[in-house]
């Protein structure tokens, strides 16, 4: 028994060494975790899609654009396109145009969806920001209970320390006569619960390295481990700084939560102003050129005539020669090949116009969606007064929860304090034999929960002091 526990003494002390490998700090952890988070990736094509929204509603406000063509054939009785005239023959035919439109006027609809979607916009950004507190927040939460365990296994280390090292110098007063066999089985025994309670800390310490790894995005099989600061070197601002009303009104202009449901309200009241000039009539330009070809249009008449004057029954004398009256009999049309080119010359057609679009009824569709509009209007006002109500409540209970952890932290301090004054006089009297082994073994567990509570609040007061102090400044100091 004794050479086993030895062994795992040994093995358990040996292992950090074993294992060494690049320290990463809480500065490290935060920005891996906000380069590399899934989540904060995912926002950020959100906000790319709102920034692709806001920049195509800009670009809706410019004229269109756009060129249209075609080519085909006609079977059958159809109607020659160029000619109109019914024909019975295979026709090859050809269409181009340009088209373009523009919203001269719409009460401001248009300008009103930009400002919205450029509102979106921020809102998106301000969103990302927020989940960007959060994981800084979740990872320094995770960081402290990792450094936390890894506390409470060098207490139990320590502990576990003592234990054989008291089993060490009972043995040999047990093998020289001083103390009965039972002294060195009941430390031997605290000696196994010790060992337990070391490997159930460690065990602990890398669950909680899983989980920090989990929030950096790291793969579990990644080798890792966290740099194991003195708690009184983690930086936190004095709680004198941290009064609850301050806090809030530092808060309320910078906190993320409250930008996104300030700019979400306003993003509504612009919807709604988009809503109801959709009510109301639009006028808009537009232009055409258009022009086409056909198979069936060989030749055409170019407007063109030439008379051919024929001489007529009737005479004139001129000195008595007889001269012949020439009249115009016949008259010739000019005609020309009709080319694929000058078919689209021929055939070519512009067009401008303005276009006034009255809405008149279409089943309340546009009265209904202004509605809509104002209802979620006033929604986002809710939530924007819910979003203030809630962050003033969220600083008031952290702040209260810091000073009870600060209560607590005393406390414990105190009770380590107690607890190792009554181990060290245990141990002298146990020393010259004036305490029975069950005794020391219990002075030497009360003095190692207190420690762990200490160390627990210790940890559970800077985290929390970094709670308020999130809130205060939107950020946490590493």
């Amino acid at each position: 028994m004794k050479k086993i526990l030895t062994t795992t003494f040994i093995l358990l002390l040996a292992s950090p060494a074993l294992f060494s490998q690049e320290k990463w700090d809480l500065k490290k952890c935060v920005a891996y975790a906000l380069e590399n988070n899934i989540d904060i990736k995912q926002s950020r094509i959100q906000e790319k899609l709102s920034e692709l929204t806001y920049k195509q509603s800009k670009d809706g406000r410019w004229p269109t654009l756009s060129f249209s063509t075609g080519f085909g054939e006609q079977f059958g009785r159809s109607i020659d396109p160029t000619t109109n005239q019914f024909t019975t023959n295979a026709i090859s035919q050809a269409s181009a145009g340009l088209q373009s439109g523009v919203t001269l006027f719409n009460f401001f609809s248009i300008k009103n969806n930009i400002d919205a979607n450029r509102i979106n916009l921020s809102a998106a950004e301000k969103q990302t920001e927020k989940l960007q507190n959060d994981i800084a927040l979740n990872v320094a939460a995770a960081y402290l209970q990792a450094l936390l365990t890894n506390e409470q296994a060098n207490i139990a280390q320590v502990q576990l320390s003592q234990t054989s090292e008291q089993l060490n110098m009972t043995r040999k007063r047990v093998d020289a006569g001083d103390l009965p066999e039972l002294n060195a089985v009941m430390l031997e025994s605290q000696l196994a619960t010790d060992s337990s309670n070391f490997l159930v800390t460690k065990s602990q310490y890398e669950l909680n390295l899983l989980s920090l790894k989990a929030l950096l995005n790291l793969p579990a099989e990644y080798p890792f481990a966290i740099a194991t600061p003195n708690i009184s070197e983690i930086p936190v601002v004095p709680i004198a700084e941290l009064n609850p009303n301050d806090v809030y009104g530092s808060a309320a202009n910078i906190n993320p939560l409250l930008k996104v449901s300030q700019l979400k309200l306003e993003a509504a009241k612009k919807n709604t102003l988009v809503a109801r000039g959709q009510m109301y009539p639009s006028l808009s330009a537009f232009g055409n050129l258009n022009s086409g070809y056909s198979s069936a249009l060989k030749n055409y008449y170019t407007g063109t005539t030439s008379t051919v004057f024929l001489p007529s029954a009737l005479y004139v004398d001129n000195n008595g020669t007889r001269l012949p009256v020439y009249s115009p009999s016949i008259t010739y049309s000019e005609i020309q090949k009709a080319s694929l080119p000058r078919q689209f010359n021929n055939n070519f057609q512009q067009s401008i116009g303005l276009s006034l679009s009255v809405p008149i009824f279409n089943g309340n569709q546009l009265r209904t969606n202004w509605n809509r509009a104002k209802q979620n209007e006033r929604s986002m006002q809710l939530q924007t007064q819910a979003d203030s109500l809630s962050l003033k409540q969220s600083i008031h209970q952290a702040y209260q929860n810091v000073i009870s952890a600060l209560q607590t932290k005393n406390s414990r301090e105190k009770a380590v304090i107690a607890a190792q004054r009554s181990y060290d006089l245990g141990r002298k009297r146990y020393e010259i034999g004036m305490l029975p082994t069950l005794d020391l073994t219990v002075l030497q567990g009360n003095l190692q929960r207190a420690k762990i509570d200490a160390v627990t609040a210790d940890f559970d007061y800077v985290f929390k002091l970094k709670v308020l102090e999130f809130y205060k400044e939107n950020s946490i100091k590493l």
